[in-house]
């Protein structure tokens, strides 16, 4: 079975999906750390990040893995936190703007949802990705409360840095951001995270045998 969950920055995506894979016993798939992982890559290798059909041929050479314990690995590097810098935070929206990247991280989505049971959260999952998901969330929230889990979550980013940071995926996002038209949508103001995950978990269980 295939969970995916698709929203914007800040909705509790990542927590949540990462919870309810835990809460399952699914496999955690985290597409942003694969967007991520590209980024930090390509500028080890001092890359322009402005032309898609380079970076699409570096994706291609460098599948992303994610080992049992939700670690992300890129040629043969361990880069579960090198890839949550400030740096690639900036440039990520940049390179996954791209079509030649976003077409070779797609069909590596893909691969990876078909080895079994799997949580997927990210921005076009159950539209693009996964169309054919047997549970879709879209899980939304109010912009203040975004950008304080934000905050929460990376210290390490100015107030001001934040909110561009926001800004800019927002703007990036808004064209492929789209919920299915058969996805749940949960407004996460003000639910905290195990409320969502039970919600979500109601919709797993009462749409399989898990």
């Amino acid at each position: 079975m295939i969970v995916a969950i698709d929203g914007p920055a800040g909705a509790g995506k990542s927590t949540v999906a990462r919870a309810l894979a835990e809460r399952l016993g699914f496999r955690y798939l985290d597409t942003g750390a694969m967007y991520r992982s590209l980024t930090w890559l390509a500028l080890q290798h001092g890359m322009p990040l402005g032309d898609g059909a380079p970076l699409g041929q570096l994706a291609a050479e460098n599948p992303v893995t994610f080992d049992p314990e939700g670690r992300v690995y890129i040629d043969d590097t361990e880069v579960t936190s090198a890839i949550r810098q400030v740096r690639v935070d900036r440039m990520v929206p940049v390179v996954a703007r791209h079509p030649e990247v976003r077409e070779v991280m797609r069909e590596r989505q893909r691969e990876l949802a078909a080895e079994g049971n799997a949580v997927i959260e990210g921005r076009d999952i159950g539209t693009v990705v996964a169309p054919g998901a047997e549970v879709k969330v879209y899980l939304v929230a109010e912009a203040g409360v975004r950008a304080a889990r934000r905050q929460a979550e990376r210290p390490d980013i100015g107030t001001d840095a934040l909110a561009t940071d926001l800004k800019l995926r927002d703007e990036s996002d808004r064209a492929r951001m789209q919920p299915a038209d058969d996805a749940e949508r949960i407004d996460t103001t003000e639910l905290d995270v195990d409320e969502v995950v039970a919600r979500i978990e109601r919709l797993v269980r009462a749409r399989s045998t898990v």
